[in-house]
């Protein structure tokens, strides 16, 4: 192989394994639900899909989201570093009661804190949840969130 090759090659794998690191990921989804209203949520579960979350994700349906799931109920805070969509965040108790909500900017590194120990977090565009008039209080069902059987 020329060397003239080779570094085209070279330049070619770190600009495919760039691209990769970059691109958004998709995971399996669950479908959550607010009364009548329903939201597709990608669900982040391991600590690096946790990380990636949304990042460099450019567009996002406006009935699509991530659920973030943590293995125990803790403060959890998410911020906005890399990410270039502006969006909500609803802070969920195990029985999908929203325990509290943030708006986000894009590439904003504040730091938004659930309320009280939560092991879920749902994020959408913002906006999603008020003009579904949710709020703290308000529940979601599906996913986890199954209602019990009597």
């Amino acid at each position: 192989m020329t060397l003239h090759k080779f570094l085209f090659a070279s330049a070619l794998t770190l600009l495919l394994a760039s691209a990769a690191a970059q691109s958004p990921q998709r995971l399996p989804a669950v479908e959550l639900r607010a009364g009548m209203h329903r939201v597709v949520a990608q669900v982040a579960q391991t600590d690096a899909q946790r990380a990636l979350g949304l990042m460099h994700v450019r567009t996002m349906p406006q009935h699509e989201g991530m659920l973030f799931v943590f293995e125990q109920a803790a403060t959890q805070c998410f911020w906005m570093r890399n990410t270039l969509l502006p969006l909500s965040i609803a802070f969920l108790a195990d029985d999908g009661r929203i325990v509290s909500m943030a708006d986000m900017q894009p590439l904003d590194e504040t730091s938004h804190c659930s309320k009280e120990p939560v092991r879920y977090a749902l994020e959408t565009n913002q906006g999603w949840f008020a003009k579904k008039g949710l709020k703290p209080g308000s529940r979601l069902q599906g996913g986890p969130f199954q209602p019990r059987q009597p």
